[in-house]
């Protein structure tokens, strides 16, 4: 599995933003908007969520296919970057699934009219899409993907478990349902904005009460703002907790 991005819907460094972080020479304090890609036994290449940052963070990181998509929610920094997918169309001579809630999905068909509703629509390419809603555990390939509904404030949306890993991004509270699809998660990816509570987000708090519940091995942090100076921050997380980077590259048991 590979990081793409750790930064919230702003990114880091902010626009206009002067601060410690913002003006880091620590690469790892650039976040480019939240999304991985994760790579199944058979060489499957499946992204989650297209970010407006997809361009970039794929050259940055040489993903050279995008076989499945797979969407958390449909906010502006998590889909606005799908026409990016067009080139790998090109690439691979055929269309690209893309799993989503029945929200997500219908928000994609309003925002993209000009992919799911192409008639008349001539030149400069129409990325080839198809879209599945997400009703329960889905493959691709030999990697069962297991939808984890999480609340992004008071949206639901999905994280995802992917045999003993687990991605759960722009959330605020993980419901009761929801926890023994995580029972013996090994290793997590999990929102954590900054220290200060948010309507929307996990604070630092708030997100380690959580890795102390599910007890994984490893835990990363993701979806971060520049309050959070990654190595300041890091020296002060609890033993086998850290913040994740755009480019950390994770071996995850399928």
């Amino acid at each position: 599995m590979l990081v793409l991005g750790t930064g919230t819907s702003h990114g880091v460094p902010m626009i206009g933003c002067e601060c410690r972080t913002c003006t880091s020479t620590d690469p790892r304090d650039t976040r480019s908007r939240a999304s991985i890609v994760i790579e199944t036994p058979e060489g499957h290449s499946v992204l989650v969520d297209t970010t407006p940052d997809l361009r970039s963070q794929a050259l940055a990181h040489k993903v050279k296919r995008v076989d499945a998509i797979v969407y958390t929610h449909s906010h502006a920094d998590h889909v606005m970057g799908l026409d990016e997918v067009r080139r790998y169309n090109m690439m691979q001579k055929s269309a690209i699934p893309a799993y989503g809630d029945e929200r997500t999905l219908n928000d994609l068909r309003r925002i993209y009219t000009y992919i799911f509703e192409p008639a008349g629509q001539h030149g400069g390419g129409i990325p080839q899409v198809t879209l599945a809603r997400v009703v329960g555990e889905f493959c691709i390939g030999s990697a069962t993907f297991v939808p984890v509904p999480l609340m992004h404030g008071s949206r639901p949306i999905l994280g995802y478990r992917i045999g003993s890993f687990a991605y759960l991004t722009d959330c605020s509270e993980i419901p009761e349902a929801s926890w023994p699809l995580l029972r013996g998660v090994r290793m997590l990816v999990l929102d954590a904005l900054r220290e200060r509570p948010h309507p929307t987000h996990l604070s630092v708090g708030q997100a380690l009460a959580i890795i102390e519940r599910l007890a994984p091995e490893r835990a990363y942090l993701t979806h971060m703002c520049h309050d959070l100076p990654h190595a300041a921050t890091c020296a002060r997380l609890p033993a086998g907790v850290e913040l994740a980077y755009d480019g950390l590259a994770l071996d995850i048991a399928l």
